[in-house]
C-alpha cells in the first residue's frame, strides 16, 4: 500500500509516545537503533519486551505486553514478525480502545489485521520504518 507524505508526516508530527513491541538491549538490533532515534528526537519510546521486562532500557521501564503500560500511547510500533501482528493488534486495540496510530516496521504486514484496526478508527502504516521517514520528511 501506498502512504501519502502528507499522512506518514501528519502522523509523526501528531504522536508524542510510541510503545515498541520487540524492544531490543542488544545496541545492533536495528529495533534498539529506532528507539534511540526516536527519543533523540523527542518522542518518549516505551520498550515492550517480555524477556525484558522490568528492566531498564533507554532511560524507560521495559513492560512485558502492551497490557502492562500505565497511560495513553499515540502509537504502537512493532518490530516482529508479521505472524505476531494479528495479536501485538488484538492486544493494543484491547488496551487502548481510542489508539491513534498501529505501526509496523519494514518488512511487517497483516492486512486482515490492519483492516481491523482501520475499522476502527485507527491509522495503519506498514512496511516502513519511522525513522527513515522522519529522515526522508522533516
Amino acid at each position: 500500500m501506498e502512504y501519502s507524505d502528507e499522512l506518514i508526516r501528519n502522523v509523526l508530527t501528531r504522536v508524542k509516545t510510541i510503545a515498541v513491541v520487540g524492544a531490543s538491549a542488544k545496541p545492533i538490533r536495528p529495533s534498539h537503533g529506532v528507539s534511540a532515534y526516536l527519543q533523540h528526537r523527542g518522542y518518549r519510546v516505551i520498550p515492550v519486551n517480555p524477556g525484558l521486562a522490568g528492566q531498564e532500557l533507554l532511560g524507560e521501564t521495559v513492560y512485558g505486553s502492551l497490557g502492562e503500560i500505565p497511560g495513553q500511547v499515540d502509537m504502537v510500533d512493532v518490530f516482529r514478525r508479521s505472524e505476531a501482528v494479528s495479536g501485538i493488534v488484538d492486544d493494543a486495540l484491547e488496551r487502548w480502545p481510542d489508539l491513534p496510530v498501529i505501526w509496523t516496521q519494514l518488512g511487517v504486514r497483516d492486512d486482515a489485521a490492519a483492516q481491523r484496526a482501520e475499522d476502527r478508527g485507527v491509522t495503519v502504516i506498514q512496511d516502513r520504518c519511522p525513522k527513515i521517514e522522519i529522515a526522508r520528511l522533516f
